[in-house]
């Protein structure tokens, strides 16, 4: 993963970790998407895939994946109000189907078209 101040490249991504319960993207995060977002204006072969997880003790395997996906779309919504289009951005939500840890987050992985 880049460390603060790279450019954003392609097989790069960045890791946004979410809390057990939360699917609002956390503020610690929002200036990291920030420049991402920045790193991508003027790129048009660039994408963003997001792989969205979700998992606890609690938690089915329906609930982790709707749980997954809110985590995704308000990463979406964030990065589409700070200047990505939509059709640039993938969204899998894959809820508990991961043995890597931490497992409440989402990675974003951008690649070239």
């Amino acid at each position: 993963l880049p460390s603060s101040g790279d450019a954003v490249m392609p097989d790069q991504g960045v890791r946004v970790i979410f809390g057990a319960e939360q699917t609002k993207l956390p503020e610690s995060s929002k200036a990291q998407l920030v420049e991402l977002a920045n790193s991508m204006k003027g790129k048009g072969d660039m994408r963003l895939q997001l792989m969205a997880y979700a998992g606890g003790p609690d938690l089915s395997s329906s609930l982790a994946r709707r749980m997954s996906l809110s985590r995704a779309l308000s990463i979406r919504s964030f990065l589409i109000e700070n200047g990505v289009r939509s059709t640039r951005i993938d969204v899998r939500a894959l809820g508990n189907k991961t043995n890597e840890e931490p497992v409440n987050r989402v990675d974003l992985n951008v690649s070239e078209r």
